[in-house]
């Protein structure tokens, strides 16, 4: 129901705009450059997505409705290009932000067609700001960078671009990985908010340091700095962006604009006639560090909570389940729920193990033999305990099954018993490793003392020293939550 009636706003305050498939088939706008001729440059992707897919995200259905204290006419008024250059000269930003015929193309765009997207982003703004300006913050960055997200994802933390850039700083996989954030088959970082927040902030801040300009760095960040150098070479260094604006690629043109233009809407949506959609922010939340694999429906079951939200908390979770046997991982959840799963966190693993986490340790053969590779090949060696190996033996043999890909194909050989004595010494050196690579691990394994400080958790003081909150307890035989500042507790 609540779904319904915001796609009733939605549309109420789109009644006069063209519709949803009419703004999608539309990739290209229609501008002229400073040549004075007309040229068709691309839209960024964000532009062009349905606002479907944003509406049906979880803080969309949850968290945002209608304003009904916002009863603004459903017009776009057109104001004269001084109006526009005034507004622009007076945004509080560092990047320059000059109109032009193609700037302005942009605000029209968002003024009008994507009116109801912008209500959206808006209102879904509440959600991701804050983590942007503390990462933009954390690297003395211009804060007007935070709007980026808009135009590169229409803050949608799961867009997916066509050249599979991922999240709501669409980063691309060598990228993402440069600024150190993992990327396996079970988690994708680029989706989770904040350490993708701080890594695209590491990467702008790198790029002002080659380039020295902001509107170049945001180019860069678009279609990457080997393109805008090539472009600045070709211009004999020069380092304007409107100057090496016709040797960019067609996207990169559009994209500088579409930025001014992002900050321009999202400053002035009041005289455009744009209500907001209201958002109510969620609970707050907590994270806890797991050493275990763990799936989403284990928890969901156990400690009650839906899966979606669980999804929406930790969106680099590609498969699902968090993997903390890989390494300690974060589960983020309500902040009420953290008790909950620490209180009950066996019985989360203890569910239906099998069919969630169903990864063997150790798999092999069940004939009972034993397999070994020999000379590139796959030998079964038969019971050296049985009549024929032994009389085989004293031949100084021992008969042997190469396995060539098709048991039915199998065929006996002969092998000397030096192979058999080789293979038998090899796996004893290795045992020996193994046995003294255990006792230096159990040397170092040592419990160290913390001394708890004032306003510390269980759950704080495991994420800070990389182990559980439940391995916390066993070692210090503490049965509920309640620990003392001043008084020390083991760790390890």
């Amino acid at each position: 129901m609540k779904k319904i009636s915001l796609w009733i706003a939605l549309l109420m305050m789109g009644c006069a705009t063209p519709t949803l498939a009419q703004i999608n088939e539309e990739e290209t706008v229609e501008v002229t450059n400073y040549q004075g001729k007309k040229e068709n440059i691309e839209l960024p992707a964000s532009m062009t997505q349905e606002l479907d897919s944003l509406m049906n995200l979880y803080n969309a259905k949850m968290h945002l409705k209608a304003d009904s204290d916002c009863n603004l006419p459903d017009v776009n008024p057109v104001y004269d290009q001084e109006v526009y250059k005034e507004r622009l000269a007076h945004l509080p930003t560092i990047i320059e932000m000059p109109y032009n015929d193609i700037v302005q193309k942009f605000i029209d765009r968002y003024s009008s067609d994507l009116r109801r997207k912008v209500a959206y982003m808006l209102g879904a703004q509440n959600f991701y700001m804050s983590t942007f300006e503390e990462a933009l913050e954390a690297y003395d960055l211009p804060l007007e960078l935070k709007y980026l997200p808009v135009i590169e994802s229409g803050l949608n933390p799961k867009a997916v671009s066509r050249a599979k850039a991922v999240g709501l700083w669409q980063f691309m996989l060598p990228t993402a990985k440069r600024y150190g954030l993992t990327i396996n088959s079970l988690v994708d970082e680029r989706r989770d908010i904040i350490k993708a927040s701080y890594a695209a902030a590491h990467y702008l801040s790198d790029l002002y340091k080659i380039f020295g300009d902001w509107n170049l760095v945001i180019a860069a960040y678009n279609c990457g700095p080997e393109k805008i150098n090539k472009s600045i070479h070709r211009l004999k260094g020069e380092k304007d962006y409107w100057k090496i604006y016709s040797l960019l690629p067609k996207e990169t043109r559009g994209y500088v604009p579409a930025f001014i233009a992002a900050n321009y809407i999202m400053n002035y949506y009041c005289e455009h006639n744009i209500c907001p959609l209201s958002a109510d922010l969620p609970a707050k939340t907590d994270t806890i560090m797991l050493d275990r694999d763990v799936h989403f429906e284990q928890i969901a079951h156990v400690i009650g909570i839906d899966i979606e939200q669980l999804e929406d908390l930790n969106p680099q979770y590609r498969r699902n389940i968090v993997n903390g046997s890989s390494k300690l991982s974060a589960l983020r959840l309500p902040a009420d729920l953290v008790n909950v799963f620490i209180d009950n966190e066996e019985a989360v693993y203890a569910f239906n193990p099998k069919n969630y986490v169903p990864k063997r340790k150790e798999a092999g053969p069940t004939d009972g033999g034993t397999y070994v590779v020999h000379n590139n090949q796959v030998v079964r060696i038969e019971n050296p305990n049985s009549h024929a190996a032994s009389a085989s033996a004293t031949d100084g043999n021992l008969v042997t099954t190469v396995m060539d890909g098709n048991e039915n194909d199998a065929t006996e050989r002969k092998t000397t018993t030096a192979t058999s004595r080789s293979i038998a010494s090899r796996k004893s050196r290795s045992s020996s490793k193994r046995s003294r690579s255990s006792k230096s691990k159990k040397r170092t394994a040592r419990s160290k003392n913390v001394t708890i400080k004032n306003g510390d958790t269980l759950s704080e003081i495991a994420e800070r020293h990389h182990t559980t909150v439940s391995k916390l307890r066993k070692l210090n035989g503490i049965k509920g939550n309640s620990i003392r500042a001043g008084k020390k507790i083991k760790v390890k």
